[in-house]
């Protein structure tokens, strides 16, 4: 069963069009890539279909509901990885992480637990008292992670979520987004990196605001 299905998407800005007729579906454990080369749409098709913006044409639907209909425990139950992070500087890693599972009224030691968790698995447990303005971009883009998965969303939409990282903590990220998706979570990432492709089920590819591709990872060029 599809989680999130996004239908015929037209997105246009500055008279040009970005998305024309652009649909993707996401089941529960599935894990999804949008590929494309930069400029093709992959980031304006995730903020929609997260619910971060809105499209010209086409619909959102989460579980059978319009996204005008979501309600803030709904929006909530969607973690979401920014290119730009999303984070509050001022705020310290665990607090940055806790703030979608505040939104989601969860009890505050199981928002604690969670939070800590979330942190350990991206291997930042010993930053969790750090203020974001402290950390380096990979450890940012790891805290915006940790935020996403923390809790358990039904659904974790990803912009490309390895982009600054060393080896060592992509494979890390790839893993745990796979686990995520293994344990029931729709994920959907949007990624150039062949590395993240080869870990998803499914692969889609943008070019010019158009799909022009779905194949699983094993069928794509190298």
């Amino acid at each position: 069963m599809s989680v999130l299905q996004v239908r015929n998407i037209a997105y246009r800005r500055g008279g040009r069009t970005i998305l024309d007729g652009v649909g993707i579906e996401v089941a529960m454990g599935e894990m999804l890539a949008v590929s494309g080369p930069s400029g093709s749409g992959k980031t304006p098709l995730l903020l929609i279909a997260a619910g971060l913006m809105p499209a010209d044409g086409g619909e959102v639907l989460l579980d059978g509901v319009p996204v005008a209909e979501w309600s803030a425990r709904a929006r909530a139950s969607i973690g979401v990885i920014l290119q730009t992070y999303g984070l509050m500087p001022f705020l310290t890693a665990e607090e940055n992480v806790a703030l979608p599972m505040q939104a989601r009224r969860m009890q505050r030691v199981a928002i604690e637990e969670a939070a800590a968790t979330a942190l350990e698995e991206v291997a930042l447990a010993g930053m969790r008292h750090r203020l974001v303005s402290e950390l380096s971009g990979g450890q940012k883009q790891r805290v915006a992670l940790a935020r996403a998965i923390a809790g358990e969303p039904e659904v974790i939409i990803a912009d490309e979520p390895t982009s600054e990282l060393d080896p060592e903590n992509r494979d890390r990220v790839i893993q745990l987004l796979a686990a995520k998706a293994r344990a029931g979570s729709a994920v959907a990432v949007a990624s150039h990196d062949r590395h993240v492709t080869a870990a998803c089920n499914r692969v889609i590819r943008l070019v010019h605001g158009h799909v022009v591709s779905g194949a699983t990872s094993s069928e794509l060029p190298g």
